[in-house]
């Protein structure tokens, strides 16, 4: 991924934040704002199902967000705030997750994976890509309770502030926070450039024997 992408990625998604927000706050309830506000989980949904059980999968994955969708327009999907709100706490919870799965000691942490498809990994560099793992777990965690213990406490307009605007600037700070960090915690890790770290992001799996 070049150097433009990856700008017009983040251009794109601040945009999309933005633009969330402003949906939810004054057009939460048209179907167009639903469709669009909750692709994402669906999207998601597409590339998991589709990944793990094949064509099968993500037909039935198509399937259900061509339902969800028609309950929307015929008004029959409930709350949308709820709707939105299950989203965003659903995302981070499979985050929690997806992350969390990969702590246990007989295999290497998902950004112990990552960081593999930049450069081998020393005994040192394993552990200290699995604490980072546990951070974003713990992460993810709480702002999936943040995200409940907001919707059921406060304005639907905070909650918003929180999932459309809050969320997107933590998870940037703790990127490049991480990323800061890290030489100063470890100055003997090998050097790499911020651009190849995002990279990895979006780079062939590693080679699943080297995951042990």
């Amino acid at each position: 991924m070049s150097r433009w992408r990856m700008a017009l990625l983040l251009i794109a998604g601040v945009a999309y934040a933005g633009a969330s927000h402003w949906m939810m706050l004054f057009h939460a309830a048209e179907p167009w704002a639903v469709g669009v506000l909750l692709g994402p989980l669906w999207l998601t949904a597409l590339g998991l199902a589709g990944s793990r059980f094949g064509g099968w999968g993500l037909a039935v994955a198509a399937l259900v967000g061509v339902l969800g969708f028609a309950l929307v327009l015929l008004g029959e999907a409930g709350d949308p705030n709820r709707l939105y709100m299950l989203q965003h706490a659903g995302i981070n919870a499979l985050l929690c997750g997806w992350f969390g799965g990969t702590l246990r000691r007989d295999r290497l942490s998902l950004i112990g994976q990552f960081a593999q498809r930049i450069h081998p990994l020393s005994p040192a560099m394993r552990d200290y890509t699995r604490r980072v793992t546990l951070v974003w777990t713990v992460y993810f965690a709480l702002m999936t309770v943040a995200s409940v213990g907001v919707y059921a406490t406060l304005s639907f307009a905070a909650w918003s502030v929180l999932a459309n605007l809050l969320s997107p600037l933590m998870v940037g700070a703790l990127f490049f926070g991480e990323y800061l960090l890290r030489y100063r915690l470890h100055p003997e890790f090998e050097r790499t450039r911020l651009i190849d770290t995002v990279r990895a992001f979006y780079s062939a799996p590693a080679d699943p024997a080297a995951r042990q």
